[in-house]
C-alpha cells in the first residue's frame, strides 16, 4: 500500500513536510485546502499554500470552493506548477466549510452541479496534458455523505466521479456529522476497490500504528493506499514505522530537536501572520508524546512569539529530560 499524508488545514505545509521527510517521508503529500477563488484572484497568502517544498514530485494539490468555475480555473493553474495531480475536496465536514457550500456540500448538492465541476476539471487537465505532454492525476477525497446516506446514493455518486475521469478516490468512511469517536467503515473503501478495479482507492481514518494498519490491509486488500492525518502530526515518523518490518532495529528520536526543527521550518516557509496558528495546531498533537502533555501544550498554545515557543520546549526538556528521546520504527 502507498502511504499518503492527508490534507490538514494549517498543517499540510512545507514546514510539516520537511520534518516528515527527515524520517524518509511518505509516497504522497496532499496540501491543505487551497481556496480556489483566493488563488485565482492572487490572494496575499496564496503563494504560501502553493509552495511545493521540499518534495514537489510528491505533491497533490487539494482545491476547495463553493462554486465550479473558480475551482476549474484553479485546477488549470496548479497543474502548471507541478506535482502528482489535482484533488477536489468533497469531504471536509467542518461546519464553516459545509455551510459555505464547499467540502462535503459537493456530495449533497444537485448531482448535475457537482458533475459539471468534475467534467470541467477533467477537461482542463486533459487540455494541459495535450499541450504539455505531462499528465496530472485527477482525484477526489470524500466521505460517505450526509447522515441519511444510502449505499445506492453513495455508489451512484462515486459512479459519477469515475465515469467522468476521476482516477483516485480517497475515502474517509464516516458521515458528515460523525466525529472521530465513531468507528470508520473501512469496508466501504474495499467495496469501492472491487467496484472500480482501474481506480486507485485510498482508505483514510483511524490508522494510528502498525496494528491498525494491518487491520486496514486485512479489511481493504484491494485498496492501493492508506492515508494518515492527525497521527502523522503526533508522530511524523509513522510512515517510516509502517514501512519497516516488525523486526527492524528501533531508532532514537530526539523530540526536542524535532520540535525546534519544525519551528525553524515554519519561520522559513510561512509568513509571520501564520506563525501562531501553525505552531499551535502542530503542538496540540505533538505534545501528546510528552509525560506532562497538558502542561507543555498549554504553555505552547499561550506562547506570545516564535522565540518564546523555542524557549518553552527547551525548558520543558530541561525539567523532564527523560521525555526527550523516544525509540521507534
Amino acid at each position: 500500500m502507498k502511504l499518503i499524508c492527508a490534507p490538514m488545514a494549517t498543517l499540510s505545509h512545507p514546514g510539516f513536510r520537511i520534518i516528515t521527510e527527515k524520517f524518509g517521508g511518505c509516497d504522497e503529500y496532499y496540501t491543505e485546502m487551497i481556496n480556489a477563488p483566493s488563488l485565482i484572484h492572487g490572494g496575499q497568502f496564496e503563494k504560501f499554500y502553493i509552495d511545493p517544498a521540499p518534495v514537489p514530485e510528491k505533491i497533490v494539490w487539494q482545491l476547495t470552493g463553493k462554486s465550479a468555475e473558480p475551482m476549474i480555473e484553479a485546477a488549470a493553474l496548479v497543474a502548471e506548477i507541478g506535482g502528482i495531480g489535482v484533488d477536489l475536496n468533497m469531504g471536509c465536514s467542518a461546519p464553516e466549510i459545509y455551510n459555505s457550500g464547499a467540502g462535503i456540500a459537493w456530495m449533497i448538492k444537485d448531482i448535475k452541479e457537482t458533475e459539471a465541476l468534475v467534467k470541467g476539471v477533467r477537461s482542463v487537465l486533459d487540455a494541459y496534458e495535450h499541450s504539455s505532454g505531462i499528465k496530472r492525476r485527477f482525484s477526489v477525497k470524500c466521505r460517505l455523505g450526509d447522515e441519511n446516506y444510502t449505499d445506492d446514493a453513495f455508489f451512484s455518486f462515486t459512479d459519477m466521479l469515475v465515469q467522468n475521469g476521476v482516477e483516485q478516490l480517497a475515502l474517509h468512511p464516516r458521515t458528515r456529522k460523525e466525529k472521530y469517536r465513531d468507528k470508520p467503515r473501512w469496508n466501504y473503501a474495499q467495496k469501492l476497490a472491487e467496484r472500480y478495479p482501474s481506480v486507485s482507492i485510498i482508505v483514510n481514518g483511524d490508522i494510528c500504528d502498525r496494528n491498525s494498519f494491518e487491520k486496514v490491509k486485512a479489511v481493504c486488500p484491494d485498496c492501493k493506499g492508506a492515508m494518515i492525518g492527525r497521527m502523522a502530526v503526533q508522530k511524523p515518523w509513522i510512515f517510516a514505522e509502517l514501512a519497516k518490518s516488525n523486526d527492524s532495529e528501533k531508532k532514537q528520536i530526539d523530540l526536542l530537536l524535532l520540535g525546534l526543527d519544525f519551528i525553524d521550518a515554519v519561520e522559513k516557509y510561512q509568513p509571520p501572520e501564520f506563525y501562531k496558528t501553525r505552531l499551535q495546531r502542530f503542538f496540540a498533537y505533538y505534545c501528546t508524546n510528552f509525560s506532562f502533555a497538558h502542561y507543555c501544550r498549554t504553555q505552547l498554545l499561550n506562547s506570545k512569539s516564535i522565540e518564546e515557543s523555542r524557549n518553552i520546549l527547551r525548558e520543558y526538556f530541561d525539567k523532564v529530560p527523560s521525555d526527550r528521546f523516544k525509540y521507534s520504527y
